[in-house]
């Protein structure tokens, strides 16, 4: 028996994650991200993609985020014919994601065309609204838990990954020439310090093991963050100035959220008008609530949102709302998106705050390599310059980044993770990490369990298991 893996996409970044798994014929995809960040990255969006698009049988889906399913819209469009399987929570949350980037996609070609910033003659969208909505025809939505015969001697199981609602590992089984042999893809793999998701499922057992290493080479604070968050929020409030989160749309604005709302009903902070400026995310709320499954407080919430809400709470809809927002003075917290700046109406929040030092912008999550997130956290706090919409904006704003919020698990929490897996994998190969991270987490579980621990490049080809 002999299967095939090889990595199209998260093998030297923390985007793109595409991994193609080929057995008797038969070609799976685990996840079908888009690529993220600085402008090399993205264009690799862009490439042909192969294998060609028809010959896939099958897409297996993690979890929500754009890059593990912002791809699917354009591989729809290029001729995929094939089920797009995974689980109720993850199709709930795509159906949203996907429209949503579909529509910027659009809003980004037609600003290009209409400014003439774009060397391209007409700017096209790497897919629209209406590929997202062909898409989402694809879907096909099982539970976790239990085994699912995809034919040919390929068993799919999902387990729960803690990382946003219905994100999960997928093993996939095979049989044949009288083995059996799993394979597990962590996808993104939560470290359960959440307030509102619950962990992960403990693996048992795998023969190979897929593992994402975004934080591979550190380590994040243990407390819960509560604390970190009231202090920006106090400061920022004697300032009499706008404390605006740039958040990811699913999952860290909803925690961040519902954190906000734990600190007043603490009386660490004081009550102020918090505005969820991003429609996806508070769409997202709702999805949430319709999971119980997934969450830690399904019972404090009995399927009402109040609860998660801090008490001066606004969600704003439209783009003349949000730009009212802009104009409003503080005390008052913006959250908004997208979480690592790519675009999205955090941008005007910045334009309008970043100048002035009574502000402070607060960052909760990742900022990938060649992000304009990473720029402004690392070189325009020290330049004084920060460059939106093709305007240098001062500044002056206060820039503090908050470690403990993480949906993703640390070096510690992975090598904890490994440590209880009953049979340990004779392979671990390490993708969605940059190469120090891989580099780094792979000696240490060589090192730690004497396991076959491997980096992985992109485009990397390997065969598993030999045949007999």
């Amino acid at each position: 028996m002999t299967v095939k893996i090889k990595f199209l996409g998260a093998g030297d970044t923390v985007t793109g994650s595409r991994t193609l798994v080929q057995f008797r014929g038969r070609q799976i995809l685990i996840d079908c991200g888009l690529f993220q960040g600085a402008k090399p990255i993205r264009d690799r969006n862009w490439s042909k993609f192969q294998p060609d698009p028809a010959s896939i049988d099958t897409v297996v889906l993690t979890h929500a985020h754009l890059d593990h399913c912002g791809f699917l819209p354009r591989l729809c469009k290029q001729g995929f014919k094939g089920k797009i399987v995974t689980t109720p929570g993850t199709r709930d949350l795509s159906d949203i994601i996907l429209r949503d980037a579909g529509w910027l996609e659009e809003e980004a070609a037609k600003y290009a065309n209409e400014t003439g910033y774009s060397n391209h003659k007409p700017a096209l969208p790497l897919f629209t609204v209406v590929d997202a909505e062909a898409a989402l025809k694809h879907f096909v939505t099982e539970p976790r838990h239990q085994w699912i015969d995809l034919g040919d001697g390929i068993g799919l199981r999902f387990l729960r990954a803690g990382h946003i609602i219905g994100a999960s590992l997928v093993q996939l089984a095979f049989d044949g020439d009288g083995q059996q042999k799993t394979i597990t893809f962590t996808g993104d793999l939560g470290n359960g310090r959440s307030h509102i998701l619950r962990g992960p499922d403990q693996l048992t057992e795998t023969d190979v093991l897929v593992l994402e290493s975004t934080y591979g080479d550190r380590e994040q604070p243990r407390d819960s963050g509560l604390d970190a968050l009231a202090a920006v929020v106090k400061r920022t409030v004697e300032r009499r100035g706008v404390l605006v989160i740039p958040a990811f749309a699913v999952g860290r604005a909803q925690e961040v959220t519902y954190m906000l709302r734990l600190l007043e009903d603490r009386g660490q902070i004081p009550s102020v008008p918090v505005i969820l400026d991003s429609p996806m995310a508070t769409a997202a709320m709702a999805v949430c609530l319709k999971h119980p499954e997934d969450q830690v407080l399904d019972s404090a919430f009995h399927g009402s949102m109040e609860p998660l809400l801090p008490r001066q709470f606004e969600a704003m809809a439209s783009a003349d709302e949000s730009m009212l927002a802009c104009m409003r003075s503080g005390p008052m917290i913006v959250i908004s998106a997208s979480g690592m700046l790519s675009g999205g109406r955090i941008l005007h929040h910045l334009k309008s705050r970043l100048p002035h030092e009574e502000n402070t912008v607060l960052f909760t999550g990742y900022q990938a390599e060649g992000s304009k997130g990473r720029y402004l956290q690392e070189q325009a706090v020290k330049e004084g310059n920060f460059r939106i919409h093709h305007e240098e904006i001062p500044v002056q704003a206060e820039v503090v980044t908050l470690h403990h919020l993480s949906s993703h698990v640390d070096q510690k929490d992975i090598i904890s993770y490994v440590e209880r897996i009953r049979r340990l994998p004779k392979t671990v190969f390490i993708n969605h990490g940059v190469p120090e991270a891989q580099v780094t987490l792979a000696k240490i579980l060589h090192d730690r369990f004497r396991i076959d621990a491997r980096p992985v490049c992109e485009n990397a080809a390997v065969e598993l298991f030999g045949s007999r």
